[in-house]
């Protein structure tokens, strides 16, 4: 079995190459900025840290003993920095956990001696606790230990979300900018698909590679243009001048031969040449279609009386009298008179040599599926695909009856200027059936 792939249009390829890229790199440097940020952060709350206590010290030394007392029931009492005595049964927990506390503590060592403590618990209460000593006599200094942490795992958490969110508002808006020159060339594309050849893209855009597109683009569509006006002149005088000779041909036919059997196989090999010629005009004719409301059931009525013969074909319809669909009404009949031609040429059942064309209907939401299905042979499912093909015929059993080759080619082409499709199946049980798709009209 093929593996299947994800197919993701031009946007959101960019869009997503580029958040990739972006959220990398912002957690590149948040990464970066943490590492830098770790350094002076410790040192700093060292810094700091070992300030009050050289402060404290002093003002401590300073005192003598009663004012000393009076001093330190003082600091005892404030909120942010504490002193108090030092009790021998004092139970501590060292400060060092991690590498930002190690370094502190180093830090604070060094500026305040080997011998001080560094706790982050006293009597189990938490906090950034330094212990030192002033004359024999040991004190504790308590600050919070949110001085002495690096930025919290939330506030990074903050940071980094609004990072991301500014990186895919940003690849959204390049992603954006980079596609819209690509996404007016691919809409400009689908009009000259559909047969505007007038479509223009602008040859003044800044960037220079776009530009140069553009340009190609407008001679191509020029060119078409120009390519489709000589067809068009063409066609018309090939079927002025062919039909003159046919014309003449008919008559010196009719004044000039006398046996009626040669006469009547030669008029006839001459409305087989002028019914080839109408062929080619409608598979060529420019793709300039007329929107509106058909009734389904009047249309097919209207083509169906063109075939009278019933020893050939004979038509049976179960389409709703109140169908409508959007079509081109000259378009959706050229469409049925081309099945039924078909069918009567290529669709007669083996038994009865008679072609029995049954039409039916299916609605599907805003659409409507036409069927249309004959009783011959069928086709070989190998070569369904190429009945759209122009000028392919299939096997010989479907090919006893002369033709251009350009029935179902014709209605391909037809169904898609009207924004419909055809699809080709062979029935289960026998004949071959042409599946229309066409826009409900409300």
């Amino acid at each position: 079995m093929a593996r299947k792939t994800i197919a993701l249009s031009l946007f959101w390829r960019t869009f997503c190459l580029l958040a990739i890229l972006l959220a990398g790199g912002v957690f590149a440097w948040v990464q970066t900025l943490r590492a830098l940020e770790f350094e002076p952060r410790a040192v700093e709350s060292a810094q700091q840290i070992a300030g009050l206590v050289n402060l404290s010290r002093a003002a401590l030394q300073q005192a003598d003993g009663i004012n000393r007392i009076a001093l330190v029931k003082s600091l005892g009492q404030q909120a942010a920095v504490r002193v108090m005595p030092r009790e021998p049964g004092d139970r501590w927990e060292g400060f060092e956990v991690d590498r930002f506390t190690r370094r502190v503590a180093r830090e604070l060592r060094a500026a305040l001696g080997e011998d001080a403590v560094v706790a982050r618990s006293v009597n189990t209460k938490p906090g950034l606790w330094v212990g030192f000593s002033i004359d024999g006599d040991a004190y504790w200094l308590q600050v919070d230990d949110s001085h002495t942490s690096p930025l919290t795992s939330n506030t990074w958490f903050v940071w980094i979300g609004i990072a991301l969110l500014a990186t895919l508002v940003g690849s959204v808006a390049i992603a954006r900018l980079i596609n819209r020159p690509l996404k007016q060339l691919s809409f400009a594309a689908s009009r000259i698909r559909e047969g505007d050849l007038d479509s223009r893209l602008d040859e003044n855009t800044l960037t220079s590679e776009i530009r140069e597109v553009n340009r190609g683009f407008n001679r191509m569509a020029r060119e078409l243009a120009r390519v489709e006006e000589d067809r068009a002149v063409m066609l018309a005088g090939i079927s002025h001048d062919l039909r003159t000779p046919l014309a003449r041909l008919r008559l010196e036919t009719e004044m000039s031969v006398s046996d009626d059997e040669a006469k009547r196989n030669m008029a006839l090999d001459i409305d087989q040449l002028d019914a080839i010629i109408d062929k080619f005009m409608d598979y060529a004719r420019p793709g300039e279609t007329q929107m509106r409301p058909v009734h389904v059931s009047q249309l097919i009525d209207r083509e169906a009386a063109g075939f009278r013969d019933p020893t050939q074909i004979r038509i049976h319809s179960r389409v709703a009298i109140d169908l409508k669909v959007l079509a081109d009404e000259t378009e959706l009949g050229r469409v049925f008179s081309n099945l039924f031609e078909n069918a009567r040429r290529y669709g007669r059942n083996t038994d009865t040599g008679i072609a029995e064309v049954t039409i039916s209907y299916a609605r599907t939401g805003p659409w409507v599926i036409v069927s249309v299905r004959d009783t011959g042979p069928g086709v070989p499912p190998e070569k369904l695909s190429q009945l759209t093909t122009p000028f392919f015929r299939g096997d010989a059993a479907r090919t006893a009856a002369t033709g251009a080759g350009l029935g179902l080619a014709i209605v391909d082409k037809a169904m898609q200027r009207m924004g419909g499709s055809l699809e080709l199946a062979n029935a289960p049980d026998g004949g071959l059936m042409a599946h229309m798709r066409l826009r409900r009209a409300p």
